[in-house]
């Protein structure tokens, strides 16, 4: 599912240099091609739970894209109600139509949780004055805030399925993120401090295990702040 996800951001990718060079041919091949790729990744058979949010992350980041496309958010939407049966069984059919009138909200990216196999809303995590990302087991990326995208300089789907050493580099996540994600991994809540090469402030940085609904450990939440600013809170406080 990884690499799917990152095949479908480097075609993004790809398009955007071809838009970008007015390279028409080029763009309706390529955009061809992400049809299909869309139609693999929605059509992949989820292995675990973990596949199953990533799944349904991307359903919420086409519909986000496409909100203003009415076609587009019918066909986005036929597609999570097919993910939601697959998994789940079908769903109930209502038998009453909502008033015209009724302003529906703009669906939210599924964002996984740690409060006891809960969910948060990925609203608040999205307003946060901090970075926010979640981990795979693996070290790699499952979601990352807007402040902490900011920051790396990136777009949200480009960071899934990234391994965090590609921005914090191998002797640092080898020397220090490493052994305390395993930590959270192993079910601990991990707090510390430490400071990025090339730059003079230190970071504050809390881990906490994400668990599914039978209490397995299935990544972490990792919270980002400047470690001085935090400092000068608590005093204040």
């Amino acid at each position: 599912m990884l690499e799917l996800l990152q095949a479908f951001s480097s075609r993004c990718s790809q398009i955007e240099a071809a838009i970008r060079l007015g390279d028409d041919r080029r763009v309706a091949t390529l955009d061809g091609g992400l049809d299909h790729l869309v139609q693999v990744i929605v059509g992949h058979q989820a292995t675990n739970l973990m596949e199953m949010y990533m799944q349904l992350q991307f359903i919420g980041y086409l519909l986000q894209q496409d909100a203003d496309d009415a076609a587009s958010v019918s066909h986005h939407s036929a597609m999570l109600i097919s993910l939601l049966e697959r998994y789940f069984g079908a769903l109930p059919r209502a038998d009453f139509a909502l008033p015209r009138e009724l302003p529906l909200p703009a669906p939210k990216a599924y964002v996984p949780n740690v409060d006891n196999g809960n969910f948060l809303n990925s609203a608040i995590l999205e307003t946060l004055p901090d970075r926010v990302a979640v981990l795979t087991r693996d070290y790699r990326y499952l979601y990352s805030n807007p402040v902490n995208c900011a920051y790396l300089g990136r777009r949200p789907i480009d960071m899934i399925g990234r391994h965090v050493m590609e921005f914090i580099g191998e002797e640092q996540f080898v020397a220090q993120a490493k052994a305390n994600l395993d930590a959270c991994f192993a079910g601990q809540h991990v707090e510390y401090n430490y400071e990025q090469r090339g730059e003079s402030r230190r970071t504050r940085c809390r881990m906490s295990p994400l668990r599914d609904l039978s209490g397995q450990v299935l990544g972490a939440l990792v919270v980002l702040e400047s470690a001085d600013a935090a400092a000068i809170s608590t005093i204040a406080a």
